[in-house]
């Protein structure tokens, strides 16, 4: 293990601090990253991409990447989406979100701030749902702990029931966090013409780098006329450990038709 260096002491009540690895001229992938956590007395190393672990210490999450790594998605993709929204004469209360690799509720929070009329939250992660209940109580109306590329079939008929007008999935694409199957099945439950917002790392969406598919996948919903992109920005999603910036690429788009299921099968 290489040693950490102190970062920003930060976090809740608790006695919580992060240090980072040091560097030592290898660069970690973003995938690679990790940190030395210690809490009340107690060291543990978590690396960025293990959210249980990430998850279940409260406050971790904002400390990490808010407070010290300058995360600025959940805020850019909102801004995003409310311009849209406004520029097509669209209510914010009348959206009804799914909310896709919600995590503890920060983009949910972001969209009930913009006037979101109904939220309901999807992770894969058990802790994942525990943390937005104990961070965000109240901002999601229901919260599916489910694997979207195997859905029970009464959550799938209670998903489907919901009438879904929009889709947020923030920092979540690539890196084999959501396989693409996943996103096309909750894509798949947004009515036609309803509101598409997400992002991903601007190098996996410009050469399919990620190895998951979801490069390839998105060019061709768009080249297919799938997806209507309306807005696309590049912004800096992120500071890695080292404080290399981390660009991601923002986009709205509306649905204008489902993703075929040979196309992920």
């Amino acid at each position: 293990m290489k040693a950490a260096e102190p970062g920003v002491l930060s976090a809740s009540a608790q006695e919580l601090s992060i240090q980072f690895p040091r560097q030592n001229g290898h660069i970690l992938d973003q995938d690679e990253e990790w940190c030395e956590v210690r809490l009340n007395g107690s060291r543990r190393r978590i690396r960025f991409h293990d959210y249980d672990e990430v998850y279940s210490i409260p406050g971790l999450y904002e400390a990490l990447f808010y407070d010290q790594l300058k995360c600025t998605s959940p805020v850019t993709i909102r801004k995003l989406l409310a311009e849209q929204l406004e520029t097509e004469g669209f209510d914010p209360r009348d959206l009804v979100v799914i909310d896709v690799g919600a995590g503890n509720g920060m983009v949910g929070e972001e969209l009930a701030r913009m006037g979101a009329g109904a939220l309901v939250g999807v992770d894969i992660i058990e802790e994942a749902a525990m943390a937005a209940e104990r961070d965000r109580p109240g901002v999601y109306e229901d919260y599916h702990v489910v694997d979207l590329t195997a859905i029970p079939d009464d959550v799938r008929a209670e998903m489907a029931a919901r009438g879904f007008n929009a889709l947020t999935t923030v920092a979540a694409l690539g890196y084999g966090d959501m396989p693409p199957k996943a996103f096309a099945e909750a894509y798949n439950f947004v009515a036609q013409e309803g509101w598409i917002a997400f992002n991903i790392k601007e190098d996996f969406l410009d050469d399919g780098s990620d190895g998951t598919g979801f490069s390839r996948l998105i060019r061709r919903m768009i080249e297919e006329g799938l997806l209507d992109v309306r807005t696309q920005q590049r912004y800096r999603h992120r500071l890695s450990v080292s404080g290399k910036p981390l660009h991601y690429i923002g986009i709205v788009a509306r649905k204008r038709g489902d993703v075929p299921a040979d196309w992920v099968d």
